[in-house]
This record gives C-alpha cells, sequence and structure tokens, in this order.
C-alpha cells in the first residue's frame, strides 16, 4: 500500500495510542495509563487483540506449573506499590490474601497468574477489541511532508477496519519456532505453544500405548516431558536435546540483578559488541535452562523406572541426548510421522528413523513479527534497506530519520529488542517499570506540545503521581484515583 495524505483522514477519529496486541506488555501500559497521568488528562487509547478474550500462555497453563518470578514483579508493584493492579491486591478482593500467605511463596501457580492478570485485564473491557487481527500499520504525511499520523488496518470477522493513531505500541509477543525440518505443516507435529489444546486432540486415548517424541532442553520442553509422561501412563515418551544433558537455571540473587529494571539503562548504554557478550554469558538464565527442582524430578521417575526394571525393556520414559532432527520422511502419514534423527556418541555419528504418534517441538520463539506489520514504515528510517533491523531508543520508541516523522507521533516496540534493552526485554519481570516509562515517553510530553509526543529521551522514573485522574480510554471516560486500591470503572516466561 502507499502512503496515505492527512487531507484524505480530515473527518476520522484520531486515536492518542493504539496498542497492536493486548497481552502482558500492554496491560501494564493499560494499568500505568490510567495511573500515571495528572489530572484532567483524556487520552484516547484503544487495545486490538487477535485473540477472543485476554488469555497468557494458554497452551502452557499445566497442572501444577509454577511461576519462575516473584509475584512481587507484577503488572504494578515495581512501578507504584500503592496501585490496586498489584498481585496482594487481587489476592484481596479475591479473598485469598491470608490463604495465599500461608502458603510461604514467591511463586504462584501459573494458572493463578493468568487470572490475575486476566482480573486486571477485565477493568479494562470497555478499550480493548477482541478477535481483531492488525495486519498492517502506515504513515500519513501532514501537509507540511512529515508523518504525524498512522493508520492502523485490521480485520475483524471478515471484514476491514482501519483506524488512525498518532502513536502504536507494537507487543504482539514471539512467533512460535520450529526447526527447519520441521517447519512444515503436519498434524503429528505440534509446538509447545499450542501442547494443552491439540495434543488431547490428537491423542484421543489417555491409556493408548503412543509413541510421542519431546524436542527441546529448556523449561517448556521438560515441563511438556513431565506433563504428558502422567498424561499417557501407557505411552513411551523421549526427550531429544542436543547437548549433554538438563541444565539448570541460574536464579541466584546476584544474577538475578541483570533482569533490575536499572539493568536495563547500563546495558543500553553499552557498545554493541559488549552488549552480545553480556547475552552469551547471561544465556543461562533463560535460555535452554530448567529450573533445578524440575530437573530433579525428572531424574527421580527415571530413576524409579531404573530401579523397578534393571533391563529397561518396561521404561516409558527416555531422555536421549547428542541428538538433532536432521529430516521429516515424506511417508509420513496423518496418523504417524517418521523423523530422521542424528546422534553424536563418542565422536560417532549415526543416524536413524523414528516412528512417532505425536512430535511435540519446544524450541522457543521469534520476536520479529514487527517487520511485516511496520514494513510500510521501512522508508522513514535511515537505513531503510530490507532486513535491516528498526533501530529503537531507550525509551523503546522506533529512531525514524531526522524530519521523517514529526516531534507528537511515534511508534514504539515491546518485547522484540533483547540486542538493545537485554534479557528482560521478553520477560515479565520488568513491565510494570517499562510501561511506566512508555507512558511517560508518550503522554508527558504531550503538555509541552499540546498534545501527544512520542519522542523523549527515555529516561522516566516510572512512578505514579498518586493523583486522582480521569482518563478517556476508547470512547469512555473513567474515573479513577492512583493508589487507592478502588476504582470506579470496571472494564505474553515466565520471568
Amino acid at each position: 500500500m502507499g502512503q496515505y495524505s492527512g487531507d484524505s483522514h480530515a473527518d476520522e477519529e484520531v486515536y492518542d495510542l493504539i496498542c497492536v496486541g493486548f497481552g502482558p506488555a500492554s496491560l501494564a501500559i493499560a494499568i500505568a495509563t490510567r495511573e500515571m497521568l495528572p489530572d484532567g488528562r483524556q487520552p484516547n487509547v484503544l487495545f486490538l487483540e487477535r485473540q477472543q478474550q485476554f488469555v497468557w500462555h494458554s497452551g502452557m497453563l499445566l497442572p501444577g506449573s509454577k511461576m519462575q518470578i516473584s509475584f512481587i514483579k507484577d503488572l504494578a508493584t515495581l512501578r507504584d506499590p500503592r496501585s490496586e493492579f498489584t498481585f496482594l491486591n487481587y489476592l484481596k478482593e479475591k479473598d485469598r490474601l491470608l490463604d495465599f500467605i500461608n502458603l510461604g511463596t514467591f511463586l504462584p501457580l501459573r494458572e493463578e497468574y493468568n487470572d490475575y492478570m486476566q482480573w486486571c485485564a477485565s477493568k479494562f473491557a470497555d478499550v480493548v477489541s477482541y478477535g481483531e487481527t492488525v495486519t498492517l500499520v502506515e504513515p500519513v504525511k501532514s501537509a507540511a511532508g512529515t508523518v504525524n499520523r498512522f493508520v492502523v488496518h485490521s480485520k475483524v470477522g471478515g471484514i476491514e477496519e482501519r483506524r488512525l493513531a498518532r502513536h502504536v505500541v507494537v507487543a504482539v509477543g514471539g512467533r512460535p519456532v520450529l526447526p527447519k525440518p520441521l517447519a512444515v505443516y503436519h498434524p503429528r507435529i505440534v509446538h509447545s505453544s499450542q501442547y494443552s489444546s491439540r495434543v488431547p486432540q490428537a491423542l484421543a486415548n489417555p491409556d493408548a500405548a503412543y509413541r510421542i517424541a519431546v524436542i527441546g532442553a529448556g523449561q517448556s520442553a521438560a515441563e511438556v516431558f513431565s506433563d504428558v509422561s502422567s498424561r499417557y501412563p501407557s505411552a513411551s515418551t523421549t526427550l531429544f536435546i542436543r547437548g549433554d544433558a538438563l541444565k539448570p537455571s541460574d536464579d541466584s540473587p546476584f544474577v538475578n540483578e541483570i533482569f533490575n529494571p536499572s539493568a536495563t539503562d547500563k546495558f543500553f548504554q553499552t557498545s554493541p559488541e559488549q552488549r552480545r557478550q553480556q547475552l552469551t554469558e547471561n544465556r543461562a538464565t533463560n535460555y535452554s535452562v530448567v529450573r533445578l527442582e524440575l530437573i530433579e524430578r525428572i531424574y527421580h521417575d527415571l530413576y524409579v523406572q531404573r530401579l523397578r526394571d534393571p533391563s529397561g525393556a518396561t521404561w516409558k520414559m527416555s531422555l536421549q541426548n547428542h541428538t538433532q532432527v536432521t529430516g521429516l520422511e515424506s511417508s509420513s502419514s496423518d496418523k504417524h510421522v517418521t523423523l530422521r534423527m542424528q546422534r553424536r556418541d563418542d565422536g560417532v555419528d549415526t543416524v536413524e528413523d523414528r516412528e512417532f504418534d505425536l512430535v511435540i517441538v519446544a524450541t522457543g520463539y521469534a520476536r520479529d513479527m514487527h517487520q511485516e506489520l511496520l514494513a510500510p514504515t521501512r522508508e522513514l528510517l535511515q537505513d531503510s534497506a530490507p532486513g535491516a533491523q528498526f533501530p529503537i531508543a531507550r525509551d523503546y520508541s522506533v529512531q525514524f530519520a531526522d524530519g521523517k516523522v514529526s516531534a507528537d507521533a511515534g511508534i514504539y516496540l515491546q518485547g522484540c529488542n533483547e540486542t538493545t534493552h537485554g534479557l528482560s526485554d521478553t520477560l515479565l519481570s520488568v513491565l510494570a517499570v517499562r510501561a511506566g516509562e512508555v507512558v511517560d515517553s508518550i503522554f508527558n510530553k504531550q503538555s509541552s506540545n499540546g498534545h501527544s509526543n512520542g519522542h523523549s529521551n527515555g529516561h522516566s522514573n516510572g512512578h505514579s503521581n498518586g493523583h486522582a485522574s480521569k482518563v478517556q480510554l476508547g470512547s469512555k471516560k473513567i474515573d479513577s484515583v492512583n493508589g487507592n486500591g478502588h476504582n470506579s470503572a470496571i472494564s505474553n516466561g515466565y520471568h
């Protein structure tokens, strides 16, 4: 599509902010927008979400699975502990505060944390359009020749929509990634993100002697391996990993400081080479690692098998290391799939074909979906070559070339800035503070320009002002009081 001019949209409503996606990142922004702005500020904000309702990692809400971060790193506490949207206030509202305290844990069940976020999301129902898929974001030029608005294209129920916004936040999460040999559609190949919904359909009989493969060496792979083995006790389930062994995540106190919001400043100020080095050094906090208690549980289960049957003839669970998938047999039917596996043992490579009733792939996500959505804005970048990265400022705004975009417009990226903002960028740990920084960057420049400004120095304190405010979210006015825990309006890591 070509670039729009401002004249063709003269009579259309212009939003101050449209957020593409309504997962945890955008939910934190919704909360910060409600709580941070001074009295009398009434921004017009809308959130567009592809799913039919708010849900977080629905495919991995496994029974008994716990969070990997403290509940204190919720959607609000680190920005404003007095917020009504803290996890503790959620527990109070649900009449479970004392019971949770009695558990003596900082790590809630993932199921409960999802319910907490749904509770928060319900308070913004009037400014969220669910079931709406954003397809493109295009720039709109003013009469002066600079871009001062963006057209957000979307589809809902087969109907195309378009809306104007001065600022756009893109927070669409990750795209499931499969190894190249498995990156084709097959009914017997499932990414872990769809585990809870697709596996019961593919394997309908819980007592059947299925052959199941799980591929991956991280937390999700280990959780799936443990869970699927308990769901299908008669099945033979194998976890395939490329390395020597499952490795524990490092969540010790000093290492955990890399997830502090202040660490983002330090990381951003370093050189690209230093950033790459730090990311490599700290991979053990988040990538291809598993919480120690889960590793110990899996090892225990494998040990009990060996205790009961030294011969191995009846073992239902196995872990095969030094193995990778190199091919998918074209003869695979809809009822099973045949994988070509290469294993290196004592320096010798062996290849074998193995048939499975289901292959569950837990090999992570790519954070690149913004590239296609923002393709029409590439011509505004200093380096507009296809495939070039969108340069990001400390405040998460896209840095367009000088003079291309007016000071009262901008695009912000969330959850895809690990190379510039550090390992915490894709995680829950910094959401509360980061949301405050984005809201501050967009709206607290508003007063100096008379309306919204998408550019700032990227440094804000991220704290609520604690004053009563009336915020225009979407088309309805919402009375709110920051920090008192009450509001009259009722409306995607684990780290």
